[in-house]
């Protein structure tokens, strides 16, 4: 390449330029910006000490200059309703964005870099001499705009309004401070980012600020107000607006963006262009930083410009999904302060200091053993126990049933029935399992009638033959562990009559297919799948019928609890979701009406079951489909469930219908139960990509949920919990007696790593 253009003389356009010019140094490299050279707006920009170790690899002259001016802290303060709590080892720094550019236009100079400002960026055409054009305009990106048939941004105006504003108080840690007014929930991010400078970022939700006539204010005004409302935290200093570059409010939206294309010919966006990551994360400046050394280690000795591009959006789509999952959690959670109100100071801190599910208990720890140390003894207190211990060997009572710990084994469906009776394997499959340490064990999805499976492999308890099956396996469970058994009760729906799970899975069996029934006649995959019949007043009460017999039954087996099934797109599922549901009846439409019977087969089978043993239901939260179930109709629906009986609410997502697309990501349902939970404070189940124990402790402890279920982890190790139990240290986890032997050696073994420095 003998041209290279950046569009953008922001921190990405001219980092991707000094990397060019030191790559490519018989090339021309340019960058154009439609600003003054010293314009800039915001105050501070914050790096994490590993992000710096990537600058320091990239150039360390810059990386150097920067250094030399940052200011570094390793604390957070968080002031919530009159407590003040400090956490370290964070390890931030932070640097003035003005003196940030300054040294990297000082060093694109050096290189040789052309450097061209206020030059309007409006004509496709004036570049066209170009190899490349980096286009690193920010998130307002008119070439983004003009081409967005090309790069098909997803942007979402989310739901706070942000001031960006500075101030000479001096921050000793990063400051987290909030206020509650008459009409919501402000907060300030603050902190210092040189020897007489810091940044404060106040936020609040837009009905908040509008019931306060901020919508009304100017900037003055809106700074006054501010002030009055943070002074206890201000030191007397007055806060401080560059926004002298915004036209009507300094009051912004965050625009999360997320192009589905990040090139289009010789044109690649970079930074905010293509991506924004929440300012709560601290990551903005960074991801673009990284986008630049990415663009150019791709494309520097690339003959073939296109192949190049497609590279770096392969590489770099996937972290920066990974950090705008974290983000998007994170910034959530600061749009949503209400949800969390009522935690006491120190288990909002952690909320706060884990929202973004990338930071879990056992880093906690690392940075901080003595906060860490304070919310154990915390939730042992809460707990009534004794003493303190890893969040996931807390017990939990629900009704009349006791639970040694949170940890519990998913229903997981196994297809190895005859005619809905369980045999040897899953005597063995739940035998192993409860004895592994578990609180709580769940079935596989056992079917309510012949024809309420979904596969001839599936389980079931519609007769007498199968109760006492299943009684077997609930007397050793019962006899060898002190695992509490859950039996999950369902009818496939729509989803019925299909293949085992590791055959052509959702597809209809090649013969011997049974007559399907659904609240619509709409079948799973179009042209493939068999039609149900509409169900109809008589369908209802055999169906009800069937829920509370299978109720019955379950007692009689000997379970501690019940669960119904409500999601996954099977039969009552189907009735809630608006995309499975087109009744016109008073079984169909609003929401009230869509969740009208699950509440009759719920109510039927509270009658059923008796009232000192819980029962949950288990619920798809979401659909990740257009037009889908919305969060309002989530929490309706939720509500009226733990209304009319439900103790506890299993929040899973999905698999309503083939066409949904999840955003996937470790715990990414969990924020699902969290809404649940604290929103309408019910006990919940998080489910959906746990694997391991800190994401157990980081969720029972910051409260987002009450008990957590693995599968996966599960299938591959029975015995999952007694292990993380020994690598914690957390001695008075019960072994079955014949492991004890197992259990001294495996203590000894999690010490001896713990102390071993190098190879062993």
């Amino acid at each position: 390449m003998k041209r290279i253009v950046a569009m953008g003389g922001g921190p990405a356009g001219l980092y991707c330029a000094i990397l060019f010019k030191k790559a490519l140094p018989a090339a021309r490299v340019e960058v154009y910006e439609r600003n003054q050279s010293d314009d800039t707006f915001g105050w501070g920009v914050v790096f994490s000490d590993k992000t710096m170790g990537n600058f320091a690899a990239a150039d360390e002259p810059s990386h150097a200059r920067i250094v030399e001016n940052f200011y570094h802290w390793d604390d957070i303060d968080v002031h919530f309703k009159g407590r003040s709590i400090r956490t370290s080892g964070h390890g931030f720094a932070g640097i003035a964005r003005k003196k940030l550019l300054n040294i990297l236009q000082e060093r694109a100079a050096e290189l040789g870099v052309i450097q061209r400002f206020q030059v309007e960026l409006d004509d496709d055409a004036q570049f066209d001499g170009a190899d490349l054009v980096v286009v690193a305009e920010g998130v307002n990106s008119k070439t983004r705009a003009r081409h967005q048939d090309v790069f098909k941004p997803d942007i979402d105006v989310r739901k706070c309004r942000f001031i960006w504003l500075g101030t000479r108080q001096k921050f000793d840690a990063f400051t987290f401070a909030f206020e509650k007014t008459e009409h919501g929930w402000f907060q300030i991010h603050a902190y210092q980012f040189s020897s007489d400078l810091s940044t404060v970022i106040v936020e609040t939700r837009e009905q908040t600020w509008q019931a306060h006539g901020l919508d009304q204010a100017d900037t003055q005004q809106s700074i006054d107000f501010c002030e009055r409302l943070f002074a206890r935290y201000l030191g007397g200093e007055k806060l401080i607006s560059n926004a002298r570059h915004l036209r009507g409010s300094a009051w912004l939206n965050f625009n999360r963006i997320v192009c589905e294309r990040w090139y289009a010919g010789n044109r690649v966006l970079i930074g905010d262009a293509a991506h924004t990551a929440h300012f709560s994360i601290g990551s903005g400046t960074k991801l673009a930083m990284e986008d630049a050394i990415s663009l150019v280690h791709h494309l520097a000795r690339a003959t073939d410009v296109p192949a190049g591009l497609a590279s770096y959006q392969s590489e770099r789509s996937i972290e920066a999904l990974k950090l705008q999952a974290a983000a998007r959690n994170r910034m959530e959670w600061f749009e949503n302060v209400a949800r969390y109100q009522d935690l006491d100071p120190l288990q909002f801190t952690y909320s706060l200091l884990s929202g973004s599910q990338r930071i879990g208990h056992a880093n906690l720890k690392v940075r901080d053993a003595r906060f860490i140390a304070e919310v154990e003894a915390d939730l042992a207190r809460r707990n009534r126990v004794d003493e303190s211990r890893p969040p996931m060997f807390l017990p939990f009572s629900l009704r009349g049933m006791r639970l040694d710990n949170r940890v519990v084994v998913s229903p997981m469906a196994q297809y190895r029935a005859v005619d809905g009776v369980p045999g040897d394997w899953h005597l063995v499959h739940y035998g192993s399992r409860a004895v592994g340490g578990a609180g709580l064990l769940f079935t596989e999805m056992t079917c309510t009638s012949a024809d309420a499976r979904i596969s001839p492999g599936c389980t079931g308890i519609w007769n007498e033959e199968q109760m006492r099956a299943w009684q077997r396996i609930v007397d050793f469970v019962h006899a060898e562990s002190a695992a509490r058994f859950c039996l999950q009760i369902g009818h496939a729906g729509r989803k019925g009559s299909t293949q085992l799970g590791w055959q052509q899975a959702d597809h209809p069996l090649p013969a011997g297919n049974w007559p399907l029934c659904a609240p619509s006649a709409l079948p799973y995959l179009p042209g493939i799948s068999q039609t149900p019949k509409v169900m109809d007043d008589t369908d209802m009460q055999r169906i009800t019928a069937d829920f509370a017999g299978a109720a019955r039954r379950g007692h009689e087996a000997g379970f501690d609890m019940l669960e119904l099934h409500m999601a996954h797109g099977y039969l009552l599922a189907s009735f809630l979701s608006p995309l499975t549901n087109h009744r016109t009846d008073e079984f169909g439409g609003s929401v009230q009406n869509r969740v009208r019977f699950p509440l009759q087969v719920l109510a039927a089978v509270r009658a059923a079951w008796p009232a000192h043993k819980p029962l949950s239901v288990r619920l798809s939260a979401c659909d990740w489909a257009p037009q889908g179930l919305s969060e309002a109709d989530l929490l309706a629906i939720a509500r009226a469930l733990t209304d009319a009986g439900a103790d506890i609410l299993g929040i899973s997502t999905g698999q309503t219908v083939p066409t949904q697309r999840p955003v996937y990501g470790r715990m990414y349902q969990t924020p699902f139960s969290d809404l649940v939970r604290n929103t309408l404070q019910v006990p919940t189940i998080a489910v959906g990509n746990i694997y391991e124990a800190d994401h157990v402790n980081s969720i029972i402890a910051a409260g987002r949920a009450d008990l957590c279920a693995l599968a996966r982890p599960h299938l591959a190790n029975p015995s999952w919990s007694l292990q993380q139990a020994a690598q914690q240290g957390y001695a008075r986890q019960a072994w079955p007696l014949p492991y004890l032997s197992a259990k001294s050696q495996a203590e000894r073994n999690a010490e001896r790593a713990a102390t071993a420095v190098g190879p062993v």
